[in-house]
């Protein structure tokens, strides 16, 4: 038994987007209502709940880990005398910061505000290793 399958032709009749009406809706308001409503509702229901607290990471390093950092004069600088920080030369005889590892320098200043913010490298974002600042390190194992 053979069954004979006929096919209709079908057109999507055109679709007609509506024009935005110039005047607001008469119940606008009823959506300002129900989140009100809706946001009362959320703060009864969870007032006595306490909210996760995220602990703060630490970003740079302390002050104690900043003076564990070699000082040094710009004349002792091994890889060039322009601080990355502010873009100017570090004199002979300024003060200046020495990233242990990488070796890049500094001006003391710039060094220990960005470093206090960001404990990498400036230049090569070489990762400051904690191994450095650790209660064991001493002064025949500083790297530096």
């Amino acid at each position: 038994m053979s069954h004979a399958v006929s096919y209709i032709p079908f057109a999507a009749p055109p679709i007609h987007c509506p024009t935005p009406s110039p005047t607001p809706r008469a119940n606008f308001n009823s959506d300002a209502s129900f989140t009100l409503g809706h946001n009362m509702l959320v703060s009864v229901l969870f007032e006595n709940i306490p909210l996760p607290v995220k602990a703060p990471t630490r970003q740079g390093l302390s002050s104690s880990e900043l003076e564990k950092l070699p000082k040094v004069t710009g004349k002792e600088l091994v890889l060039g005398t322009e601080c990355a920080v502010c873009l100017d030369d570090i004199e002979s005889e300024q003060l200046a910061r020495m990233v242990p590892g990488c070796n890049h320098g500094f001006h003391l200043e710039c060094a220990d505000t960005w470093l206090s913010k960001h404990p990498v490298c400036p230049v090569c974002r070489a990762k400051l290793d904690a191994l450095f600042f650790s209660a064991s390190a001493s002064p025949e194992n500083n790297p530096c």
